[in-house]
């Protein structure tokens, strides 16, 4: 359970930042195109990737769709909090839950027991108690594609490191060096295309605030990938309880340093998020007896 320990404090971190730097005004696409670079960097020094490995034949359909679904997922967060709110948009984010329970079931063949079916049911409460908010943002139903996709790419990308850990041709080290130097280019010609066709100026802040972001995440993505390895056999704990535990997190977060103000449902979705916790990991370490 370390490994997911780190990968929450790493996850709710990069959250912080990424409000800081809406708050002072810094470029959030700039910043994510640096964060990969800086991620490629610290891959090559700490894992030391293999070339060899990095052929065309070594390249599967899941490294390309991490590729580009990890830069394209923050400009479909930024469009469904622009068009449907922020309310919303979170509960979108952490209902992909359901695509990645279902994953761990169907495609995993993980066995669940009473217990752990009990946890997720709650989790799931938690999850819509502890974000709901309410919003002043008039939604048209066209504006629901964009949660929508949010949905779909977080529970897409969630799977996809699940299988990247399984591999066993390239190791999950070089696979996400892989991953990072995708990403990184795809983002690179976003924000090339964006300063010749709005001239937006590419800025040194936003260099400096993408190396501190991709540092958080960077080890938000390899203790998360750790925590696969370690717990192969039950990948829903891995799924669920990440998820609830940066909500638990991150609301903590929020009250103490954004001062931001909860409900009573806020309170009790947190409580009720605490409780699947404690359920799954309980029925993990059955499993594990």
């Amino acid at each position: 359970m370390i490994y997911l320990v780190l990968s929450i404090i790493c996850s709710v971190t990069v959250g912080v930042l990424l409000k800081l730097a809406k708050r002072y005004q810094i470029s959030i696409v700039q910043a994510i195109t640096w964060n990969y670079l800086f991620a490629i960097c610290l891959s090559a020094l700490f894992f030391r990737p293999a070339m060899q490995d990095l052929t065309i034949k070594t390249i599967s359909p899941i490294h390309i769709t991490l590729g580009l679904l990890l830069p394209s997922i923050f400009l479909f967060l930024a469009l469904s909090v622009q068009k449907t709110g922020l309310a919303r948009t979170d509960i979108a984010q952490r209902l992909s839950l359901f695509i990645s329970l279902s994953a761990a079931y169907f495609i995993f063949k993980e066995e669940y027991t009473l217990l752990k079916y009990w946890g997720i049911a709650i989790g799931f409460l938690a999850i819509i108690f502890t974000l709901y908010r309410k919003s002043d943002v008039q939604v048209n139903y066209t504006n629901w594609l964009y949660p929508l996709l949010v949905f779909i790419g977080f529970g897409i990308i969630d799977v996809c490191f699940k299988l990247i850990s399984q591999q066993n041709p390239v190791p999950y080290t070089t696979s996400l060096f892989m991953v990072f130097c995708m990403a990184f280019v795809i983002s690179l010609i976003y924000i090339i295309y964006l300063a010749i066709t709005k001239k937006t100026p590419l800025q040194l802040v936003n260099f400096v605030c993408g190396c501190v972001l991709g540092l958080f995440n960077f080890g938000n993505i390899l203790f998360y990938m750790k925590a696969h390895r370690a717990m192969s056999n039950e990948p829903s704990t891995v799924f669920a309880a990440m998820n609830l535990g940066v909500i638990i997190s991150g609301s903590i977060v929020g009250i103490f340093l954004f001062k931001e103000k909860l409900s009573k449902l806020n309170y009790l979705g947190l409580a009720l998020a605490l409780l699947a916790i404690i359920l799954i990991t309980l029925a993990q370490l059955n499993v594990v007896r």
